[in-house]
């Protein structure tokens, strides 16, 4: 079964990327170049995203080779010469990388990333670069609006069968915890990302039993530390109170049913009338656990409802982010042999020179960023990006994902009210040019 693997991802690449590369090297052209990884614009309703993803591309990059399967298949395109496919074979990755770390909040037009290397190198890492940090951004920001409507709330990635394929499922339950997902149902997420993985059970269990309360009985006294009921199978209300009869039933055994899922249904009044009938039944310790198509914006509705849920579930809307399903992330050439460069195309002109990004904070939280030129004196606030890599080699050890999650926690938090609003405007939150960067885009033009 064919899979990207840390083998053959340098093949991940868009041809191209490739005959660009081919070109550059027919012509003597491999000079340092400076690119940078942005997103142009926020999406609909997004006052903040969440960086991530740089984890799997400082991997990507410090294992950077073309095995000779990928030599082998170029070959046999009959679109490369030899003198190329050898250097490509020789072909590492021996640059530096600046990032934002892994957690951050970000804006439009802000450098996440910044490569500076050989032309050539520069050129055919774009591809999986975009792809690793521009998907798990989309992610952990979709998981960090989940978490705000959540508020003490917990939830989980319930996503991987969903998601549009399996790669995909594993990055989603990495960047949901980032963005605040207090689990994931994917085991090979857990067991890859040390995450913990969360279930209950399917009504195809219920279905197979003849009866409700023996499904409950069974499954309880399988899982006694624990086990979360599926009560709409049928009835939801009269699943309730088999969930309440089997959970007093098996109490004297040492069987803790840790609680109920709804999964279908008016979730608010459901909610409140199983409420209603585990309190009376003696079961006021059972949670009430929701899924059943979940965003930010229904869970938020719900709680304004006052709908007595624990914890939710979230699968589809997470894994693809589905309201807003892309980011327009770019990767653009901002500096090479010419000195500072920009694209002027409307609508998807870009910032010419190698940037930094500051921050500007006052007692605990942020107030607004500037991006400027690196090194740009008078630059007032906290500078963003960080260096990574240095000549192709990775300065720090991964990060945990619990401290990526903190600090996401953190960053959020310090946003203006306004930037974390469900629906907020796209300008919510202040990013502004320096004066040196302002007036090198007059100088090129812009």
């Amino acid at each position: 079964m064919p899979w990207v693997s840390d083998e053959n991802a340098p093949a991940f690449v868009d041809l191209y990327e490739l005959t660009m590369a081919a070109s550059y090297f027919a012509h003597g052209m491999n000079e340092p170049a400076t690119f940078e990884l942005s997103v142009r614009r926020l999406p609909p309703n997004r006052g903040f995203l969440v960086a991530c993803g740089l984890e799997d591309a400082v991997a990507y990059l410090d294992g950077f080779a073309f095995g000779d399967d990928a030599i082998d298949y170029l070959r046999s395109l009959g679109t490369f010469d030899r003198a190329f496919l050898d250097a490509l074979a020789r072909l590492r990755f021996t640059g530096d990388v600046w990032a934002v770390p892994e957690g951050e909040a970000v804006f439009g037009q802000e450098p996440i990333l910044r490569v500076t290397t050989s032309l050539i190198e520069a050129q055919l890492v774009e591809t999986f670069l975009l792809n690793a940090v521009g998907f798990q951004t989309m992610i952990a920001t979709k998981a960090a609006r989940i978490a705000l409507a959540c508020g003490d709330r917990a939830f989980v990635d319930f996503s991987g069968r969903r998601d549009h394929g399996a790669d995909a499922a594993l990055k989603v339950a990495r960047a949901s915890c980032v963005g605040g997902a207090s689990a994931t149902s994917n085991v090979l997420a857990g067991q890859l990302y040390g995450l913990e993985v969360s279930g209950t059970m399917a009504h195809s269990y219920v279905l197979a039993f003849p009866d409700e309360a023996d499904a409950f009985r069974a499954y309880a006294r399988d899982f006694p530390e624990g086990a979360v009921l599926l009560i709409d199978t049928y009835d939801t209300v009269e699943g309730a109170r088999h969930a309440a009869s089997v959970a007093n039933e098996l109490r004297a055994e040492g069987v803790a049913i840790r609680g109920v899922r709804l999964d279908s249904g008016d979730l608010a009044a459901l909610a409140r009338a199983v409420r209603d009938v585990l309190d009376a039944e003696g079961c006021a310790d059972l949670r009430i656990f929701a899924s059943s198509d979940l965003d930010e914006y229904r869970i938020a509705a719900l709680l304004a409802q006052g709908a007595p849920i624990d914890a939710f579930g979230v699968g589809t809307r997470l894994g693809t982010s589905a309201d807003a399903p892309s980011l327009g992330a770019v990767y653009k050439l901002v500096d090479g042999a010419r000195g500072p460069v920009m694209k002027h195309s409307l609508d998807k002109a870009s910032h010419p020179g190698v940037k930094q990004v500051y921050r500007e904070e006052r007692d605990g939280a942020s107030l607004a960023d500037t991006i400027a030129l690196a090194g740009e004196p008078g630059v007032a606030g906290r500078p963003l990006l960080e260096p990574v890599m240095a000549s192709g080699e990775r300065l720090t050890p991964p990060e945990s994902l619990a401290v990526l999650r903190d600090r996401r926690a953190a960053a959020v938090a310090r946003l203006p009210e306004t930037a974390r609003r469900l629906e907020a405007d796209a300008d919510a939150y202040p990013v502004r040019l320096s004066p040196g960067l302002a007036t090198l885009i007059e100088e090129l033009g812009g």
